[in-house]
């Protein structure tokens, strides 16, 4: 083999060496920096933000308000303030607060991956009927924005109230006849009540007679007028007696204690007076008999 053979062939075995190690060292610097590529788009976070209610549905009765508690979190790389709203149903009004503190607000900042406690207070401006209420909250800025809704459940009052028309818890009447003492009787619950009766109770041989003897229904809010005769037997003895007037239905019961002066019947007034007026004539003829003397 000539010398010039040997040399082409030693050139082109080097060559070969430098392009196998060339191959090394570029070929894991690209995968590593695709690698690297990769991880820097996962390394991007994707801002997102969503709202987070324990207690979404809150039942009470009509005229208290409503608390509800909710957690606004934020998934991004940068503190950002979102704007808060609420919207209600005519007649609410909706207070927006931090979760440590009683004032309200219209905005929150957050910090990255982070959240900010909130609470929505729901008052009711005006008696309202017994049923469910939806409040819609929302935060939002520029480029995100996440919608809730809660649930405020009035529940059905049922109170009676029974009351003398006058205001007097007490009354005179006389015995043996139909003594007539007015009464007034309202719903103050927030639904109708059904099925009222009357009853009483006191001193033995009493009687007494409700009109009306009872109501079918009695709608929330009104007042209905009742007249009770109170009837003492015949010679009952003057003076005062308790009796108890009582109002139920399968929701709710009020009752009266009233207090019964018993008079003496008109025509005994009138013989009493007959009487005395026979002996004062009597005495004043006497004295004038002896002063003729």
């Amino acid at each position: 083999m000539s010398m010039k053979s040997l040399k082409i062939r030693k050139s082109v075995l080097i060559f070969s060496l430098l392009f196998v190690l060339a191959s090394l060292l570029i070929i894991p610097g690209t995968l590593f920096a695709e690698e690297t590529d990769e991880t820097a788009e996962e390394a991007q976070v994707e801002e997102s933000i969503n709202f987070d209610i324990t207690y979404p549905e809150i039942k009470a009765k009509d005229g208290e308000q409503f608390t509800f508690k909710a957690d606004l979190n934020f998934v991004g790389e940068e503190e950002t303030t979102f704007n808060i709203t609420a919207e209600a149903p005519e007649g609410w009004y909706i207070s927006i607060q931090p979760s440590y503190e009683a004032v309200d607000i219209s905005a929150v900042k957050i910090k990255p991956s982070s959240k900010e406690s909130l609470k929505f207070v729901a008052i009711p401006l005006t008696s309202q009927e017994p049923g469910d209420y939806i409040i819609k909250i929302k935060a939002s800025n520029d480029e995100l924005s996440a919608e809730a809704e809660l649930k405020a459940v009035i529940t059905a009052t049922y109170e009676l109230d029974f009351t003398p028309t006058n205001g007097m818890f007490n009354t005179k009447v006389t015995s043996g006849k139909d003594n007539h003492f007015a009464l007034q009787l309202k719903n103050k619950g927030s639904a109708p009540i059904e099925k009222i009766t009357f009853t009483s109770s006191g001193p033995q041989g009493w009687t007494t007679k409700y009109d009306p003897a009872d109501i079918e229904t009695l709608d929330a809010g009104k007042t209905q007028d009742i007249d009770i005769a109170i009837t003492p037997p015949d010679k009952t003895i003057a003076g005062d007696y308790m009796l108890t007037l009582n109002v139920s239905s399968e929701n709710s019961t009020d009752k009266i204690e009233l207090r019964v002066t018993v008079q003496t019947p008109t025509i005994w007034g009138w013989v009493g007076i007959g009487i005395i007026a026979v002996v004062i004539i009597g005495i004043g003829f006497i004295f004038a008999k002896l002063g003729r003397r």
